[in-house]
């Protein structure tokens, strides 16, 4: 499958101040994103995430190293806007995202920006929010809605540039349990029926469960990486990281512990279940 995003030795470094080190939170990033791919990272506060999500879509450009979308290098300013549209980014708080009074017209701010015709505008608008199931909020105010409902707008605002990439930044991280389902449910669907490549940093664990791919960093670097299936029979490691894993996989280390045969690489509650019943009844 082709690539849509490449890193080569990616580095990054904040500021210092005078007389101090430069604080590196990416210290040699080397991966590839296939083409409409749903990709999890996973980390600890601290890990590089973030940072790695920003260095995406150029909102930071690298220290050292070299960041590919579609081919184009983030630190071509002349390709700048051209990797931006490629790549969108969604952040954690969408009350900071939002820039408008009316739905409708907090979606279309973007296509506005880059001189879309009108026509053309209200055509992505409407396709952006049936996208994500707010086509009946078009007229209402944001800040009435839930933080679920804000969050699946700003989503949408997104979509309306028509990227072939989304990145989520911690988009769930301010959410409860309802907004956050929500949103995903948005983004899997999103990636299954209009194949947009989703890249989702997290500290949630359980969103892992149905990604292709899980990369977990680690002080800037990616120290696993692989399906979700295959990282978190790693529960030690995991752990060891500051990291916990998903509850069905706690559950059945837990277990493995007090000495049940059963398998790490059970995601689902239903393979949980089976594989519980199947241990009970080889006693």
């Amino acid at each position: 499958m082709a690539e849509i995003i490449r890193t080569e030795n990616l580095q990054y470094a904040y500021p210092a101040e005078e007389g101090e080190e430069p604080l590196y939170a990416l210290r040699g990033v080397d991966t590839a994103i296939e083409k409409g791919s749903f990709v999890v990272v996973l980390g600890h506060n601290g890990s590089g995430k973030s940072t790695f999500a920003k260095t995406l879509n150029a909102v930071l450009l690298p220290a050292g190293g070299r960041v590919y979308v579609e081919g184009m290098d983030t630190l071509d300013e002349n390709l700048l806007l051209a990797v931006r549209r490629t790549v969108g980014m969604v952040f954690q708080n969408p009350d900071n995202q939002i820039v408008a009074n009316v739905v409708e017209e907090d979606v279309a701010f973007a296509p506005e920006n880059l001189g879309i015709p009108p026509e053309e505008i209200r055509r992505r608008v409407d396709d952006a929010l049936a996208a994500v199931g707010m086509s009946e909020f078009v007229t209402h105010a944001p800040h009435l809605l839930s933080g679920g409902q804000k969050q699946r707008i700003a989503i949408a605002g997104v979509i309306a540039m028509e990227p072939e990439c989304i990145v989520l930044d911690e988009a769930t991280a301010m959410l409860d349990p309802v907004g956050r389902a929500e949103v995903l449910s948005t983004v899997h669907r999103l990636n299954r029926e209009k194949g947009i490549t989703v890249i989702l940093i997290t500290h949630h664990m359980n969103e892992a469960e149905e990604a292709d791919r899980v990369l977990v960093m680690d002080d800037g670097k990616v120290v696993m990486d692989g399906p979700p299936q295959a990282v978190f029979t790693r529960v030690e490691e995991l752990r060891s990281m500051g990291l916990t894993v998903p509850d069905t996989v706690d559950l059945m280390d837990r277990l493995r512990h007090h000495g049940v045969d059963v398998p790490l690489d059970t995601l689902s509650v239903e393979e949980c279940a089976d594989a519980i019943a199947a241990a009970l009844q080889q006693n």
